[in-house]
């Protein structure tokens, strides 16, 4: 386990607006804000595409990641995510978890990885930025981008 306490800095409420790209638009607006690290309590809106982690096809090792797509189109959406620090590629890396209800089939929902997005009328998000720097390595066997601290407790993130 690792962890530390957040301090919180600044919180903006950003509306993205129909058409926009959602992690895109998230990434332009902390860069222009100079935030490194930082929170998304919640976001709603709707997206008329979405791209979430996910597959049809059968698993074949339950213990590693899926790195395939499924696409949606016409869903409303709740979320949350991290934005964090990656050294290696030195850009902000966002960890966006969704759940979407798919309009024209009854609402019916799934829940997974934010992928992609492309806002539908309006997404509305709270971004708390905090200290310290979070970090995303890529650790492990499947070099799975995890969330790290700079001054935490527990393994240092950057040495794996």
């Amino acid at each position: 386990m690792r962890f530390a306490e957040l301090t919180p800095r600044r919180t903006f409420c950003v509306a993205l607006d129909d058409g926009e790209d959602f992690l895109p638009a998230i990434l332009d607006f902390c860069t222009a804000q100079g935030i490194r690290s930082a929170y998304i309590p919640m976001f709603l809106g709707g997206f008329r595409s979405v791209q979430l982690v996910g597959t049809c096809d059968p698993i074949e090792n339950p213990d590693a990641p899926v790195w395939d797509a499924v696409t949606f189109e016409g869903v409303e959406a709740l979320g949350v995510g991290t934005i964090a620090w990656n050294e290696e590629e030195e850009a902000l890396s966002p960890h966006v978890h969704v759940a979407v209800g798919i309009k024209g089939q009854s609402a019916e929902a799934r829940t997974s990885h934010l992928l992609a997005g492309t806002v539908q009328f309006i997404s509305e998000l709270i971004v708390v930025e905090v200290d310290p720097v979070l970090l995303r390595p890529k650790i492990g066997p499947y070099a799975v981008p995890t969330l790290g601290f700079v001054g935490g407790v527990g393994p240092d993130m950057r040495t794996r």
